[in-house]
């Protein structure tokens, strides 16, 4: 009978995150840890597929760093990082796309619809869905008067996303499986494009009520090492003004309180590597990672 009651509280607290969230789009970022484990696989495809039969609109754009850099290495291609973004020429492009579009992204739809779902595998290059710009990145040069211009190949930035297609295969209740790949038409070019920045730009165009962003972290944590459940972006600011917030999570809480300063109504930081922690981040009111909206009060 406790067991009982405890299903019947767990689902009091979720009802009204459910009523909120009830026809929304959430974006989510698929990566890290839980893109690795079976368990956490099996638990990530649940969350989607339970966020959808319950009215709740998810789209779900997912990495494959390790994975691409585990194919380059059998092909005895060494990979090479700049500012943290992998250096991408022909060859690697080619791999980049093998790998993201025709084997990462195929497994996440796979386990979607064994799962109970209905998911559809796309990538930029389908009905447009993702127009890229190639990434200039400039690098201070003490024998330069003018910063110098780093040649990262094809990696690119969202210049415009589409939204026709996801329109359509919501409508048709379908879930929609990105690969960060986008296109330039004009000179027929692929790019390999940040999956946080692919969900972030996603999450605007579709004027999404949230953007998940599923990380190796429990979120971000404050001056004495302590979670923070929710940060406004002037707390947020402050905390990277003061080196709270510092190094690789820099990017990562920038995504986040970019997209809640274009329009999504919140963003969230979680810990990927426990299961069912988009369930939990979502339908009960402390989460497992950090929230960032407009606003101090949650």
């Amino acid at each position: 009978m406790k067991h009982a009651t405890n299903i019947a509280n767990t689902l009091i607290e979720a009802m009204p995150h459910l009523q909120h969230l009830a026809g929304q789009v959430i974006v989510i970022k698929y990566g890290g840890n839980a893109m690795v484990a079976e368990d956490l696989k099996a638990s990530f495809a649940q969350d989607i597929t339970l966020l959808k039969q319950v009215g709740i609109n998810p789209v779900v754009i997912h990495g494959g760093g390790p994975q691409i850099g585990q194919i380059l290495q059998k092909m005895g291609k060494k990979s090479e990082f700049i500012h943290g973004m992998r250096v991408t020429d022909d060859e690697t492009m080619d791999m980049v796309e093998m790998v993201l579009v025709g084997s990462v992204n195929k497994e996440v739809v796979a386990n979607i619809n064994r799962a109970g779902g209905r998911a559809v595998g796309l990538s930029g290059k389908d009905a447009g869905l993702i127009c890229a710009r190639k990434l200039e990145v400039e690098r201070n040069n003490p024998a330069l008067d003018v910063p110098e211009i780093i040649d990262l190949g094809h990696v690119g930035k969202v210049h415009k996303v589409n939204t026709d297609i996801l329109q359509l295969l919501e409508r048709d209740h379908f879930i929609p499986v990105i690969a960060p790949v986008g296109y330039h038409q004009e000179v027929g070019q692929s790019y390999n494009i940040n999956a946080d920045l692919v969900a972030a730009a996603v999450a605007r165009a579709l004027n999404a009520n949230k953007l998940i962003l599923l990380t190796d972290v429990v979120g971000v944590l404050d001056a004495d090492k302590q979670l923070c459940h929710a940060l406004s972006l002037q707390q947020t600011s402050t905390m990277i003004d003061e080196g709270v917030i510092a190094g690789g999570m820099i990017p990562k809480v920038t995504c986040c309180t970019d997209a809640v300063a274009h329009g999504v109504e919140r963003a969230h930081i979680i810990d990927g590597r426990v299961p069912h922690a988009v369930l939990l981040e979502l339908f009960t009111d402390e989460g497992v990672g950090t929230m960032f909206s407009a606003a101090s009060k949650p």
